[in-house]
């Protein structure tokens, strides 16, 4: 099993959200961020003054697939996310050595 941990801009999650439905992904974790990567903020203007914006928001999403799938669900995220701008975002992938539900003790694919 692997985790896939993608960090995108949001505005683009429906997009993401509805890629990742078309196959069959139906639990996934989202969780609104901020950070910064190559793009490093921006200055905005507001009531006349000028301030800095250090951390961009994000949304992460956290999703739990069998290795066998982890390609096919890389490209439907990398297609419904790009934008072809600065701080598209970022795909981790990591291994996950187990899985429970802790409602049903289940372990392993089944737990997914």
């Amino acid at each position: 099993m692997k985790q896939i941990t993608a960090m995108i801009k949001p505005f683009k999650l429906e997009e993401v959200r509805e890629a990742l439905g078309e196959l069959d992904i139906t639990g996934l974790t989202i969780t609104e961020v901020k950070g910064f990567g190559r793009q490093k903020g921006h200055t905005e203007l507001y009531r006349g003054a000028e301030y800095v914006v250090d951390f961009l928001p994000k949304i992460r999403i956290d999703i739990v697939v069998p290795a066998e799938r982890c390609d096919e669900i890389i490209e439907a995220i990398m297609r419904a996310a790009q934008t072809g701008k600065i701080g598209d975002g970022k795909i981790f992938v990591t291994p996950v050595e187990q899985v429970i539900r802790i409602r049903t003790g289940e372990t392993g694919l089944a737990a997914l």
